[in-house]
């Protein structure tokens, strides 16, 4: 039994939630809502919407948790280089559940620009199985993107890697 390829894998870039950097976190969230992939008879949600440029290049991507983050009140985030803040306490929300919702409202048509995160590794879309497993594990990743011909031509997620490891030794 031979192991699959990342091409083979992967989830086309068609069918896996992506948008323009100027998207809002309210589009994202959307997107990810709407979003459902049915692998091998096991259906699965999306947590992270791939994020492009004008010219259709990766820019990155934007996990479940940095839409929350950024829809956090800004009294509840704290600067990563302030080491010395006062705890933050979040039973001390918005006095209103009315003004905290608005809030959220509000915060959530910030573009997904401002809690993407850049990606820190691809795969080829010939890449053997080895080689992704060692790009997931070096890199702490539960998701690549996928290359061929220096374009995105979908993800690999760690489930679908797992799925395929899995499938090899059981």
């Amino acid at each position: 039994m031979k192991p699959k390829t990342a091409g083979e894998l992967m989830i086309p870039l068609d069918q896996y939630p992506h948008l323009p950097y100027w998207f809002t976190l309210r589009q994202a969230i959307a997107e990810m809502e709407k979003s459902e992939f049915n692998v091998d008879g096991r259906k699965s949600l999306p947590r992270v919407v791939l994020v492009f440029d004008e010219r259709y290049q990766l820019l990155g991507l934007v996990r479940r948790r940095d839409i929350l983050r950024g829809l956090e009140p800004p009294f509840l985030t704290r600067p990563a280089d302030d080491d010395f803040a006062a705890l933050r306490d979040p039973n001390l929300l918005e006095l209103s559940y009315d003004n905290m919702i608005d809030g959220i409202r509000d915060r959530a048509e910030r573009p997904v620009r401002d809690v993407m995160r850049p990606f820190r590794a691809t795969a080829d879309h010939e890449d053997p199985l080895m080689k992704l497993i060692h790009t997931m594990v070096e890199h702490n990743l539960h998701l690549l993107p996928v290359l061929k011909e220096g374009s995105v031509a979908g993800v690999v997620r760690t489930v679908d890697v797992f799925r395929e490891v899995a499938r090899l030794v059981l």
